[in-house]
């Protein structure tokens, strides 16, 4: 993580393969196997938790950010009564392909990949960078995307301060893992939280993807601040939005401004707000039993 995040402040200053579309009979992120399928001339890697049955949940990630970025404590919580998929986008991880350095290109391969899946309704989790793409799906494909869950993410033209938290995680000692900053408050109880955080997503021991590096790190640096950079004031992509959404971030998001997540809420029509207290950029992962009760009752009603 230290490596290719760094890469960036430099720059802006044999896995198994199951039946594509069937969850596995794993239950655990940790120790899931690693699938893949074809779409849109990419071979996507991911890997399907939970029952056959259901509408499927399909994360969408953060800045650099691979499958074993996301936090076991969420997804296998989900996993437990729905199906659950996280995958890589083109170049990620052991997905192929160019890394796509704009919002829009990540959203034409994640369409397909769903598409490649056979899944005719899915529900989205899109997180920071992955809640851009997951925006654009829900606008763009109302008949494939029932429900969408926006965590510790903005709105087009939102505004970022990417450079400025990145600098400052960096600047600290002895910090091996900029997430504990990044993500995390810096309470006693939020640093508890981000170490805690980091036990988890580092529990898998066997056929992890492999670390995001510079040409990730510049590609989607890229994307999110143009993105975020790029003024929509008539908030069009967020009208577009008809779908029942539910946005949840910290009460300090330091890296997309906690501002705009209500910007999100008030502007997409059949959205609901909820801000956790004493938390940063990833209050899902400090707050993750709250969060997967409150989202599960969301998606279930």
């Amino acid at each position: 993580m230290h490596k290719f995040i760094k890469s960036l402040l430099f720059i802006a200053t044999t896995f198994s393969v199951v039946e594509p579309g069937l969850a596995s009979a794993a239950d655990k992120l940790e120790t899931a196997p690693t699938q893949f399928i074809e779409a849109n001339g990419v071979k996507f890697s991911y890997r399907a938790l939970g029952p056959n049955t259901g509408t499927p949940l399909v994360f969408l990630q953060h800045f650099t950010g691979t499958m074993d970025a996301w936090d076991p404590a969420v997804v296998n919580a989900f996993a437990k009564t729905r199906p659950v998929v996280v995958f890589n986008n083109r170049g990620v991880g052991a997905t192929d392909g160019v890394v796509a350095d704009n919002v829009a290109q990540m959203t034409t391969d994640a369409y397909a990949f769903i598409q490649a899946l056979g899944y005719k309704k899915v529900d989205l989790l899109g997180f920071s960078l992955g809640g851009f793409v997951a925006q654009e799906l829900a606008a763009q494909h109302p008949e494939l995307i029932h429900k969408v869950i926006l965590a510790g993410t903005t709105h087009q033209g939102g505004g970022n301060n990417l450079m400025k938290v990145l600098n400052e995680a960096f600047s600290r000692a002895n910090a091996p893992d900029p997430r504990d900053y990044l993500f995390f408050s810096q309470s006693d109880a939020g640093k508890k939280a981000g170490a805690e955080f980091l036990s988890r997503v580092y529990a898998r021991t066997k056929d992890r993807d492999p670390e995001s590096g510079k040409e990730i790190a510049d590609a989607h640096g890229k994307a999110l601040i143009i993105w975020t950079s790029t003024p929509d004031p008539e908030y069009k992509t967020l009208t577009a939005i008809q779908q029942p959404v539910l946005v949840v971030t910290g009460n300090n998001d330091t890296m997309l401004d906690t501002a705009g997540s209500i910007t999100l809420y008030k502007h997409i029509k059949n959205a609901q707000l909820v801000l956790y207290p004493d938390s940063n950029h990833g209050s899902i992962f400090q707050y993750h039993d709250s969060f997967v009760n409150t989202a599960n009752y969301f998606l279930n009603h």
